[in-house]
């Protein structure tokens, strides 16, 4: 249930409770992937048998995926083998478009045996703090959830965040001397990219990142896309250009040894959202604090009705 990738979202005009919002999943639960299809979406219970788990005011929701594996290899050599035995039956190799016709046919019936993978994204709403945050290490990721969401009928403002400062330059300002908020400290972790070639980059794992060396990089033009830093000698993360935490890490917080499994869940989800109910108002603060947004800016998972 820990969170391990956030993708942050400035969560407005949210008027949904937790039972109406179980209503509008309701709409779409994950259906199997049977059949001649690729892949299904829709939403499953994080916990018990509510598909919106609420908790003190906090919500979480989880999208569940169905996806087939059906390599293109595989159709590649099922089609060949397949167009063998045409020749050798017909006297003749297949034309383009008899061809075309196999390979959608060994598509269709391999799509039919194909191993299904099941996938979860989670996303914790917290309507009066004001996040909605993924756990996603991409962010096609949260905008699959995000767009499902609006799909069921759901409908709220939910925008990336956007701070004064830019993780980019925060991030290469704080390499190359500039103070640091107390509250954070920089891990070993880093990674710098040329401002005039994006390919050119250099990476440095469990590497001291106050030597003469970073700084030369930084000097020579280079700008630092992520930085692993730790928060309150609580939770530690790689932030990214742009705002998005990774490989987040919660330092000794004890999971709940209840055997209520409820109960372990909500003792866990309560430490974790408040937790990051403190890191992220702290880490945009760092960044300058949060950009105004500008009229007409809104992403592509603003208002959803």
């Amino acid at each position: 249930m820990w969170f391990k990738n956030l993708q942050v979202f400035r969560l407005t005009q949210w008027h949904l409770t937790p039972a109406a919002l179980h209503e509008h999943l309701a709409r779409r639960p994950l259906q199997e992937c049977l059949g001649g299809d690729t892949h299904s979406l829709g939403w499953v219970c994080p916990q018990d048998e509510r598909l919106a788990h609420s908790l003190a005011g906090h919500m979480l929701i989880t999208l569940g995926i169905e996806k087939k594996l059906l390599p293109g290899t595989v159709v590649t050599q099922y089609t060949a083998a397949q167009a063998k035995i045409f020749e050798e039956e017909q006297g003749y190799q297949p034309s383009k478009k008899q061809l075309r016709d196999i390979k959608t046919a060994v598509h269709a019936e391999l799509l039919r045996r194909a191993f299904v993978v099941r996938q979860r994204t989670a996303a914790w709403i917290d309507p009066t703090g004001g996040w909605l945050v993924v756990d996603s290490a991409t962010g096609a990721k949260a905008d699959e959830l995000l767009t499902t969401l609006r799909q069921t009928g759901v409908e709220f403002l939910a925008t990336p965040i956007k701070t004064v400062h830019s993780p980019l330059a925060a991030m290469t300002g704080w390499l190359a001397g500039n103070d640091l908020p107390a509250v954070f400290s920089v891990d070993r972790d880093c990674e710098l990219r040329a401002r005039d070639d994006e390919r050119a980059k250099v990476r440095y794992a469990h590497h001291t990142l106050d030597s003469e060396g970073i700084r030369h990089h930084i000097s020579a033009g280079n700008e630092v896309t992520r930085l692993a830093l730790t928060w309150a000698d609580k939770i530690s993360f790689v932030l990214h250009e742009p705002f998005q935490l990774k490989r987040v890490a919660f330092i000794g917080t004890l999971e709940t040894n209840s055997e209520d499994a409820q109960e372990a869940f909500d003792s866990d989800l309560a430490l974790m959202s408040g937790e990051l109910s403190r890191l992220l108002p702290d880490l945009i603060e760092a960044l300058g604090g949060e950009a105004s947004p500008m009229a007409g800016d809104a992403s592509k998972n603003g208002v959803w009705g």
